[in-house]
């Protein structure tokens, strides 16, 4: 049985390689498992290879293979923050029923910016009906994006984003964040030291590093609605 640590990082490699067909970095695995040094990346590396789970190819740099994943793992999602966001589709419109027992009725808050920053979130302004598959627990609302700074995640300027409502994040999350308590922007989370770093998915945009009393987290991205016109 795998500690958390060892499952958080094996299905971080697990994703990224799936992902780009590269091992992430040293450096890479130490910051999306928030840990000080990379002696302790090394220890977890070791050990996932005494359990069977990696294989480190020789002649490579950086190079790791995955031989094989948790049983708990392979129908569950990756942890939370440890991977890119894959977006789940949903085409909205009149085909969605709008009392159907696998659906639930969100509130629409208003846009919200994965560019530069715009106004924070404002008072519901309509409804939509999501489905439960992409829900879970806990409470959630529906914002829509405004601009294409994270474009590489697959979110796009007019999507709408479902995001579960919290005030926690972990490195790697693609969480909404409030800035100086004024503006709301949609950004991948970086944890650096004591800093808190939003990355955009876009490279036109540069990364914003703020001292962790200006960033508030509201939530966090777990499905995306596009409409086709």
């Amino acid at each position: 049985m795998l500690t958390r640590k060892q499952h958080e990082l094996l299905m971080f490699i697990h994703e990224r390689i799936k992902e780009t067909g590269v091992s992430p970095s040293f450096d890479e695995m130490k910051e999306a498992l928030d840990l000080a040094s990379k002696s302790g990346i090394h220890r977890l590396i070791t050990a996932l290879e005494e359990r069977g789970f990696l294989r480190r190819l020789a002649h490579r740099a950086r190079a790791l293979e995955v031989i094989k994943l948790p049983q708990q793992a392979t129908a569950a999602a990756p942890p939370k923050g440890r991977a890119p966001f894959k977006p789940q589709f949903v085409e909205a419109g009149a085909a969605i029923p709008a009392a159907a027992n696998d659906t639930r009725e969100l509130p629409i808050l208003g846009r919200i910016a994965a560019g530069t920053p715009i106004e924070a979130i404002q008072q519901e302004r309509d409804r939509i009906q999501v489905p439960e598959t992409i829900l879970g627990a806990g409470e959630h609302f529906v914002l829509e994006i405004a601009g294409d700074s994270m474009i590489n995640a697959g979110i796009l300027d007019g999507d709408f984003v479902v995001i579960r409502r919290t005030d926690s994040a972990v490195s790697g999350d693609i969480v909404v964040a409030l800035v100086d308590g004024e503006e709301a922007t949609l950004k991948r989370l970086r944890k650096k030291g004591a800093s808190i770093a939003l990355e955009a998915a876009n490279p036109a945009y540069e990364t914003r590093i703020f001292g962790p009393d200006r960033v508030a987290v509201q939530g966090k991205l777990v499905g995306l609605i596009r409409r086709y016109h």
